[in-house]
């Protein structure tokens, strides 16, 4: 089983609308990092920039046994999708000032790293304190139902 690289804290910073799955450009030593489950989406984030869209601050630690061919752990990703999704996404970015947040990072049943992409938008300081009440009473009703 591989593992899946999950973004945790993007549910509770964003209210998540449209997903999506696009694939990812990487080097070999990087995917044999993901497949030992090292690394970190926290702060990651994608943009579009002449008409491709890339991954940004997505950490990915580097591989012991690469030799001097290692790879920049946090180095610009070049994420793959159609470019009639990409000129879509980007109107939907413009005009309603969106952003694009990954989710996860996966090896899909063929073997390939895929990411999961969500449109989001922030939340202020009161939706936060908000989920993490309704995140409580939700913990204490399934105490009481035990």
């Amino acid at each position: 089983m591989t593992p899946t690289i999950t973004n945790r804290k993007a549910s509770f910073r964003f209210h998540l609308s449209d997903r999506f799955e696009a694939g990812l450009v990487l080097t070999g030593s990087e995917v044999k990092s993901l497949r030992l489950g090292r690394a970190n989406l926290v702060d990651a984030y994608a943009v579009i920039h002449n008409g491709a869209l890339w991954l940004l601050n997505c950490h990915i630690n580097p591989y012991e046994a690469a030799s001097y061919n290692n790879h920049e752990p946090t180095r610009s990703r070049k994420l793959l999708l159609h470019a009639h999704e990409i000129e879509r996404l980007g109107a939907k970015i413009k005009e309603r000032g969106l952003t694009l947040v990954p989710l996860r990072l996966y090896f899909n049943a063929r073997g390939i790293v895929k990411c999961e992409l969500a449109l989001a938008k922030g939340k202020a300081e009161f939706d936060k304190r908000e989920s993490i009440k309704k995140r409580e009473t939700d913990r204490l009703m399934r105490r009481a139902l035990k």
